[in-house]
């Protein structure tokens, strides 16, 4: 196979989808854009700030815009947010613009992954875990829709991961 001129990355939050991505442009001699990155760069406020004050459907509008233009890119490795792929029309644009790949990760990764950190909106109530398996359960669904390829990453270090991407797209 013929490498692709773009790979983009999908799944849960916790997947890894930045470090693997940082690992994957590196060593394909290819740029990384973060899609959430890009939104607070393009507002200049976090994720949080946005959801705080426009709410979810305020951040996804923004996210579907940010998507549209990265996707466009050429020569990108693209690590989306979890929830990227929620909107039907970035679900098209990362289907046809690029090869697809899925991290999938268990809850209990997710869990393990994430517990620590305050910077991920949909995660800050009393039962973390519960949305977690809520969230897998509606997009996991959406993700394989238009995955070019699975990658488990449970248990795995980012450069097993990354590695096991590379060998898909040589």
């Amino acid at each position: 196979m013929k490498q692709p001129k773009n790979i983009f990355l999908v799944g849960p939050m916790g997947a890894g989808k930045s470090a693997v991505g940082r690992y994957v442009a590196r060593a394909l001699h290819m740029s990384f854009v973060d899609s959430d990155d890009e939104i607070e760069s393009r507002t200049g406020v976090d994720i949080s700030f946005i959801f705080e004050k426009e709410g979810e459907a305020g951040f996804r509008k923004r996210e579907a815009a940010v998507i549209e233009t990265l996707s466009k890119m050429d020569g990108v490795v693209l690590a989306t947010g979890g929830g990227a792929i929620i909107d039907s029309d970035s679900r098209s644009h990362l289907s046809g613009r690029g090869f697809v790949v899925y991290l999938y990760t268990s809850v209990d990764q997710q869990v393990a992954r994430t517990h620590k950190g305050r910077d991920r909106p949909l995660l800050q109530n009393s039962d973390p875990r519960a949305t977690l398996q809520e969230l897998l359960d509606f997009r996991d669904p959406l993700y394989r829709e238009i995955a070019d390829a699975i990658v488990e990453t449970d248990g795995r270090k980012v450069k097993s991961v990354a590695e096991e991407i590379i060998e898909q797209v040589s």
